[in-house]
């Protein structure tokens, strides 16, 4: 790779465009199962083939890539292994569109022929999620890179199922399970969402059949009555305790049930204590039916519309249609007892929306006690740690209380389900290869069950089946157990506690040491990104930017609103730091897309920090500071110690102080803390103060300064390069592109990312030299806010600056440190007086910083008429912003209805003006002093 010198403006799109390349053709992010480093490994959560890169895409790859960069650098062994997820419902279905479109479907087709269809789709499509995760910067070992149904995942999938099978712990039974009737599958309980909307209860009467009344029963699914079996009431509600046994007539179908006694469905403190059971359509009422041996009559099909036995002028029906005629029946019949508005909280399928029903079906399941248990105790032990611990609350609550997982799909593509079925002696045969007979009878009439195993069933073998198992390979005795699973809290149930249990079960170690699981990254004022709300930020829109006619308006209306001309590019690295900044543990990350553009210029700060340091080091020999990267041995350093100025010094210790700072942020996975420490580092340390504080010795001319010019240099070039390092997790290009330009000898590393991590080094710590130059920053900087409070002129040299004090170790300090304070300042004259010389001192500006009295003389320094003037200008501009944001926040409707954040920041913008208020008053009240000192 050429090396080049740091281009004189920060130009991301150039910056991103080569080094990617450049680290893939190197091999940088290969692991090597034969090496005898240490191993660290982080599965990637594979996307589904179907998906396009979003925020919470960029945020998981952030994250990883951060740490596993951090680790390869610190000399891991460090695997990240990619892939992507054959989604079956998703998937199948965005095909099976595209054949509605060619008027046909799959059915048309037959099974072969569309699973075909749908891997050319794959092999055309299915690698965008992939080339997109790239552009992010992504440090995968590509090579390894699996998919969920390729031959070797899907040798896995058949050994696991079953091993299970063979264990007792896979069985097949009748079961009341979700039918979702627009995906046309089974769900499991964990792909059906349940929250509360708006509903109405019913109260209908059924007759007795004796004549002798009425009993009523609540639902909130009139349609299901066509299916009823029994009416249930608790043995113990004297209210009914002569009804049980006794017939009903039920209305509209003419079919006869009893009046049942129940001591778990019905409860005498809710609705009339009366329950109507429909064993083949509700979870409980299958139970009860169990109980008291009661029929399964399914009254709703497949397609969610009434099938017979339900009557003959309802078949065909949709489920809601038929509800109406229902209640329209009951009303005629004078049945309808009342109808209230009540909240519920239906099942929905998460992948289509629509309400799932019910229904007794044949299916697959795993038993879930036997797996959990294992994965409780190690969490409990401490094997797994679950970050942050709040989850871990979340996880237990689900492990203790698991069901079992149904693992069917009435899908074509997937996992086919293993098992044959004998059509002359009903055998069910399970087995790692194909039969072609019957083991039971020998037939060779055996039938394949149709349905395919849940997604979830392969993802959940994705830590040990990525690496060969069932084959004991050398990837296999290298990287499991993982270190690290990073992940969203969303999937915890659907993927972090299967893993647990099924890497526990086939490996005997947990799958991965420690679990960080992610907050969900939302817009600015906390709403989930969705096309609906038109809130959605594509980073690739962020990264490369995008014109205005470029961005969809219905899914894009916020990026438009702030960026009504499109988005200039911001690049990957300043993406990468906004979300590394904002991941807080336990916290959702509210992205505005605005501090994007502010983490751009940070990076801009860092380049133009850089172009001055090289400009610096150009005739830099690194020959004599041979190991500037800073893997030296302990008391050696790659500058001369005894040459180095306080600033110098300065800078090594906040550097050691960054250096520890970080590294115990990222191994707390305090993310946020480590970024937020390198930039106030960069911007704050390194760029506004040490760049500024060296330029005097770095323009000393002559050979008595070239010992100190030269140890100068050194640490420059030292420091740097360990920003550059420490950053490099987190903004990888900007750090190689910037690395690559430092001057150093041969024999190297031959690029950042594989350089050597960061190290504290106690030899540079100079605890005192920093305690002095901090208090000399405090002054400096107390000056500056009374210059810029009494509108002195930037390019003005203040004549004399009076430090009162008494203490000689800080006058001591000050005088010392005059040359730094005169430059920094603008101060021409230093004086350090006591205090009875500086309470003689009139007319001054005065501040007070680390325990010192600071009076600059303002006489000769301003206009005195011109700066009363401005003052009170001010003062009515603030008097008048005071009095209109008080105005609206004493408006009780605004605060009422205004969104809360709305008028958090009116408050902050009004604490802010009274804060500007009693600045200017102040200085006012300065300006009036002095022009009575002068008129006496």
């Amino acid at each position: 790779m050429r090396f080049m010198k740091v281009d004189e403006t920060y130009d991301p799109t150039r910056v991103e465009s080569d080094w990617y390349e450049f680290w893939t053709e190197k091999g940088f992010f290969k692991a090597d199962a034969t090496s005898e480093k240490p191993p660290y490994t982080i599965m990637i959560p594979p996307p589904n083939v179907t998906g396009s890169l979003h925020m919470g895409h960029a945020l998981f790859v952030t994250l990883q890539d951060l740490l596993i960069r951090w680790k390869r650098m610190q000399g891991y062994e460090a695997l990240w292994l990619p892939g992507t997820d054959h989604a079956g419902i998703a998937t199948q279905v965005m095909v099976e569109r595209q054949l509605a479109k060619e008027g046909t479907d799959r059915h048309e087709l037959g099974r072969e022929a569309f699973i075909e269809r749908v891997w050319d789709w794959k092999r055309e499509h299915g690698g965008r999620i992939i080339d997109q995760l790239k552009h992010m910067g992504a440090s995968c070992d590509w090579d390894r890179e699996r998919f969920t149904l390729d031959e070797g995942l899907s040798k896995a999938v058949r050994e696991a199922f079953v091993t299970l099978f063979e264990q007792g712990l896979i069985y097949r039974a009748e079961r009341m399970v979700d039918w979702d009737p627009v995906g046309q599958t089974v769900l499991s309980d964990l792909e059906v969402d349940r929250e509360e909307e708006p509903g109405k209860f019913w109260y209908m009467r059924y007759p007795l059949a004796d004549g002798s009344g009425h009993i009523v029963v609540g639902t909130t699914r009139p349609e299901t009555m066509l299916g009823d079996t029994a009416v249930a009431v608790h043995p113990d509600d004297e209210r009914y305790a002569s009804m049980i046994g006794k017939m009903i007539d039920l209305p509209i179908v003419g079919r006869q049930i009893p009046i049942i006694a129940d001591t778990v469905l019905p409860d005498p403190e809710k609705g009339t204590g009366a329950v109507k059971v429909t064993p083949a359509h509700d979870p409980n009422d299958f139970e009860c039916g169990k109980r008291h041996d009661l029929e399964l009559i399914q009254v709703i099909g497949f397609d969610a519309k009434m099938i017979s036995p339900a009557p003959e002028d309802f078949v065909g029906l949709d489920r809601y249609e038929v509800r109406k005629l229902v209640i329209q029946r009951f009303e005629e019949l004078g049945l309808l007892e009342k109808i209230e508005d009540r909240p519920f909280a239906p099942g929905r399928s998460s992948r289509t929306g629509v309400i799932v029903e019910p229904l007794p079906m044949l299916q697959w399941f795993v038993k879930g006690k036997p797996l959990a248990d294992p994965a409780i105790e190690a969490v409990e032990s401490g094997q797994t740690e679950i970050i942050p611990e709040v989850w871990k609350k979340t996880y237990d609550h689900f492990m203790y209380n698991i069901r079992d997982w149904c693992i069917s799909r009435q899908l074509w593509w997937g996992h086919q389900i293993p098992a044959w079925y004998c059509q002359e002696c009903d055998e069910v045969i399970v087995t790692r290869h194909d039969p072609t007979t019957c083991t039971a009878c020998g037939s060779s009439n055996i039938k394949r069950d149709e349905d395919v195993l849940d997604t979830w069933f392969s993802s959940a073998l994705w830590p040990f089946s990525t690496l060969g198992w069932p084959e004991k390979t050398p990837e296999l005795e290298k990287f499991y157990t993982t270190q690290v699973l990073e992940t969203g809290f969303d999937i915890l149930f659907f993927w972090v506690a299967r893993m647990m249990m099924m890497g526990i079960h086939f490996m005997g170690e947990v799958p991965f040491e420690k679990v960080f699981l992610h907050a969900m990254v939302r817009d600015a004022e906390g709403r989930k990104m969705s096309k609906t709300s038109g809130n959605v930020i594509d980073p690739l829109h962020m990264i490369y930017g995008a014109k205005a006619e470029e961005l969809d308006p219905t899914i894009h209306a916020e990026l438009l609103r702030q960026y009504p001309e499109g988005v200039d590019p911001q690049g990957a690295d300043a993406l990468r730091f906004t979300l590394a900044i904002y991941a807080a543990q336990g916290r959702d990350v509210k992205l505005d897309i605005k501090r994007i553009e502010g983490y751009r210029a940070f990076l801009n700060k860092l380049w133009n920090g850089a172009r001055f340091a090289l400009m610096n080091l150009k005739d830099f020999e690194p020959a004599a500071y041979t190991t500037f990267d800073g893997d030296w041995q302990d008391g050696e350093a790659p500058f001369d110690l005894s040459a180095i100025s306080t600033a110098d010094k300065w800078i090594l210790a906040r550097l050691n102080d960054t250096i520890e700072t970080v590294e115990n942020a990222l191994e707390g996975f305090r993310f946020n803390e480590a970024a937020q420490e390198l930039y106030h580092f960069v911007w704050g340390a390194f760029c506004d103060w040490y760049i500024e504080l060296i330029k005097p010795t770095l323009y000393e001319d002559g050979e008595e300064f070239a010992a100190r010019g030269n140890a100068t240099r050194g640490v420059l070039l030292y420091t740097l390069d360990v920003i550059l390092r420490l950053m490099h997790p987190i903004a990888p290009y900007i750090t190689e592109d910037i690395w690559q330009s430092l001057p150093r000898g041969e024999g190297g590393p031959e690029s950042v990312m594989v350089s050597t991590w960061p190290k504290v080094r106690p030899e540079l710590a100079f605890a005192d030299e920093r305690a002095s130059m901090e208090t000399l920053i405090e002054l400096i900087t107390a000056i500056r806010a009374i210059r810029g409070e009494t509108n002195v002129k930037p390019g003005q040299t203040i004549e004399d600056v009076y430090f009162v004090t008494e203490d000689a170790e800080q006058a001591r300090l000050i005088e010392a440190g005059a040359a730094y304070i005169q430059r920094q300042a603008r101060v021409d004259a230093v004086r350090v007086v006591g205090r009875e010389e500086g309470n003689a001192l009139s007319a001054a500006a005065t501040a007070v910083a680390a325990g010192v009295d600071i009076r600059i003389p303002l006489a000769g320094l301003i206009d005195i008429e011109e700066e009363r003037a401005r003052i009170s200008k001010e003062l009515d501009r603030v008097r008048d912003d005071i009095a209109f944001v008080s105005k609206k926040l004493g408006n009780e409707k605004f605060v009422a209805k205004a969104p809360e954040a709305i008028v958090a920041k009116e408050r902050e913008k009004l604490a802010a003006y009274q804060e500007e208020l009693a600045t200017l008053e102040k200085s006012l009240a300065e300006i009036e002093a002095l022009a009575a000192s002068n008129q006496a």
